[in-house]
Parts: structure tokens; sequence; C-alpha cells
């Protein structure tokens, strides 16, 4: 095969590699990272490319050919099984590898299917939306209701994106179908003579899976690392699906008539609320590991994850610590831990992303967000500004922790070259 055609038919295969990667969630610059190893083991010199969440541009040398190759990345996605197969490739591969053996393991990454049903899955996000309730301070009827309404809206959402329907229009759906479900179920409960709640808790839990957690995630870390185009546009997709959520979550708390009352305290004895505490932020870890299509083994670490990390962020809030700076402990822990499973990759726990974004969105200000949404709606922009103030402020120190155990962890991300 002439150079130009075997350096032309290397890009393609690496340009096809890194969209994968894109549309699966991957950070821009752990793409540039694999890519870089993959073109060096295929012989490609002076390898560069340009990352935007929408658009790729690719170029590479070999000799005195150089060639440019430019992809489209949408619709892009969550997928952690197919970001840990596509790292899988990137680090099997050795001097001499042709874009014929990438393009044979692409396309047998690209056959998979989900690893879980519909119905796992819906069951998985349900018990993650009635386990944040709880952590919330939600009683039995918020935890029944969010757990319900969040699958059922968990299931919607996978029917509608598997038509390819567009993906903000989905959120604000399944917004209003998950909160409404809820609101309803709550009503029918009391009138039924069971006591109502106040909702701050189980309103926004219901709705909690539309969260996006790995875009914003993903975000934060491509800015550290100069990945600035990339992240930017990945910023502003995630904040446009939290608008496309909220609005219809403010539509539903208008229709309802919800106030933003914080929810009283739960009355059960110290034992009690640690035990049934460690166990909602476990099952809430899973659940969300399952919803980003993670193994079973990969779940189950992210609950153990999520466990101490969490455990640890409210006993340091139990114990006076503010709550954001106690976060950003927490998920520090939830870093360093996934680090050190990172460091033994066939026991087959997956990239460290797909453990470290699971094990922190339980860690999501719930109250805060219920609060800005309600007041927002109410015309309170004051009252709606300081909760999302306060409430991004620990979003923010959820992303930071996971940032400083990179910096602890990993002696690239703080010596730049």
């Amino acid at each position: 095969m002439p150079d130009r055609e075997k350096l032309s038919a290397d890009l393609t295969s690496l340009i096809r590699f890194a969209t994968l990667m894109l549309r699966s969630g991957d950070a821009a610059f752990r793409v540039r990272q694999r890519t870089g190893e993959l073109a060096r083991a295929m012989g490609i010199e002076g390898f560069a490319t340009r990352i935007a969440l929408g658009s790729l541009l690719m170029a590479g040398r070999r000799g005195g050919t150089e060639i440019t190759r430019a992809a489209e990345i949408a619709p892009i996605g969550v997928n952690a099984f197919r970001i840990g197969a596509l790292e899988d490739v990137a680090r099997a591969a050795g001097p001499g590898t042709s874009a014929a053996a990438i393009a044979q393991q692409l396309d047998a990454i690209e056959r998979t299917t989900p690893l879980h049903p519909l119905l796992v899955t819906a069951i998985a996000v349900g018990a993650a939306c009635g386990a944040f309730s709880y952590l919330n301070d939600g009683g039995p009827i918020e935890i029944f209701a969010s757990a319900l309404a969040g699958a059922i809206g968990q299931a919607l959402r996978s029917a509608l994106l598997m038509r390819r329907i567009n993906q903000y229009a989905t959120t604000a759906l399944c917004a209003v179908v998950a909160s409404g479900l809820y609101s309803l179920i709550v009503a029918l409960l009391g009138q039924l003579g069971l006591p109502t709640p106040s909702h701050a808790a189980g309103f926004i839990s219901s709705s909690l899976f539309l969260v996006p957690g790995f875009p914003l995630v993903a975000a934060l870390l491509d800015l550290l690392q100069h990945q600035t185009e990339a992240a930017i546009t990945r910023l502003a997709y995630g904040a446009t699906l939290l608008l496309a959520g909220a609005f219809g979550l403010c539509t539903v708390a208008s229709l309802a008539g919800l106030t933003a009352a914080p929810p009283p305290p739960l009355a059960e004895s110290e034992a009690t609320r640690l035990l049934l505490r460690a166990l909602a932020t476990a099952a809430g870890g899973c659940g969300f590991a399952i919803l980003y299509n993670s193994t079973w083994r990969t779940a189950f670490a992210v609950a153990g994850l999520a466990l101490i990390g969490n455990e640890l962020r409210l006993g340091l809030h139990d114990a006076g610590l503010a709550l954001a700076p106690a976060t950003l402990i927490g998920a520090f822990a939830v870093g360093l831990l996934a680090s050190f499973l990172q460091r033994h990759p066939q026991r087959g726990f997956g990239p460290r992303i797909v453990l470290t974004v699971p094990g922190i969105i339980i860690m999501v200000p719930g109250t805060f967000a219920f609060q800005a949404v309600v007041l927002f709606d109410e015309g309170q922009v004051i009252g709606a500004l300081n909760a999302a103030v306060l409430g991004g402020f620990v979003v923010g120190a959820m992303a930071l922790g996971l940032a400083l155990a990179r910096y602890a962890t990993e002696s690239e991300w703080l010596i730049e070259s």
C-alpha cells in the first residue's frame, strides 16, 4: 500500500476511535492521550488533534506525507463500558499496529449491546432516586414516590433516546413526567389519609437521573488540562441539559403549588440513621453506575466508593464543617480510592472516570436545587440565587475534590509539558 493510502487509512481509524470515545462521554484530555498512544503505535509522526464537543480535527505525518481528517461528534451520551473497552484498545496497542486491526476491534465494540436491560436500568435508577430522597431527609412517602417516579421517568428517557429524540426535549419531558408522577403519587397517598410531606426531598429526587454529571465533571477536568475548547462546549451542553430539566421541574412546581419549605429532620436513632444512610449511599452509587452502563463489578466498586466518600462528607458536616468543604473532602476521598483501583486494571473495574462520577452524584445538594427551582418560579429571585449559589459551591466542590485527587496521584497533572 502506498504511503499516502496507508497514512489515510491509519488516520481514518484514529479519528473513528476518538469519535467513539467522545460520544461515550470520555474527557477530551483522555481522548487526546489515548489517541496519541495509538498514533505512536501505528508509526505516525507529527500527530496533532483539535477536539471540540461537536467536531474533531486530526493531522498526522509519515515521511514526507501529511494528511488532515475531520469528523463530527454528535450525538453524545454516556457509556462506561464502551469507554473502558476503547481504552483497552489503546492500552494493548504495540508497535506495528495496523488500521485494519483497530477497525476490527472498533466494529466489535460498536456491536456490543447495553449490558443491562431497560427494566433493570429503570429499577436501579428508581432505587438511586429513592436513596437520594432519604439522604435529603425524605420520609417513607417521599422515598416511595420518588423511586417509582424516577424508575418510570428513566424508562421513558431510554425509550425516547433509542428513537434518537432530541436530548434537550427528552430531558424537559422526562423532568415533567417524573416530577409530575411524584406529585400525583403523593397527592393520591394524601387522599388515603397519609401525612403530606414537604416535597423538598422527593420532588428533586424523582428527576435526579437527569443530572448531567459526566459532562460537567469531564468539562472541569478538561479545563484543568488546557482543553479549553472542548471544556467550554461540554459545559454549555451540560448547562443546557440542566436548564431543560429545570424548566420541566418549574412547570410542575407551579402547577402543583409547591413551597420551598425544607423537610423536617427524621426521628430515628443515631445507629439507625448511620446504617440507613450507608445503605442509601451505596444504593445510589450502584444505581448510577448501572445507568451509565457499567459492569456489575464496577457498580459494586462504585457503591463502596460512594459509601466511604459520602459517609465521610456527612460525618464532617454533622461535626460542624460547612457542606461545601465537607463535600470537597468526600469527593477527594472517592478520587483517591478510584486512583488506587485504577492501578490494577486487570481487576476489571474500568477507567477512573467511570468510578468517580457515579460515586459522587449522590452528593448533589438536592434541597438547594429544589429551593432554587421553586423560588425562581415564585419570582423570589434573591432567595433563588442564594440557594443556587450555595448549591453551585457544593457541586463545584464535588468536581474539585476529584481534580485534587488527580493532582495527588498523577504526576502529569502537576507538571505541564
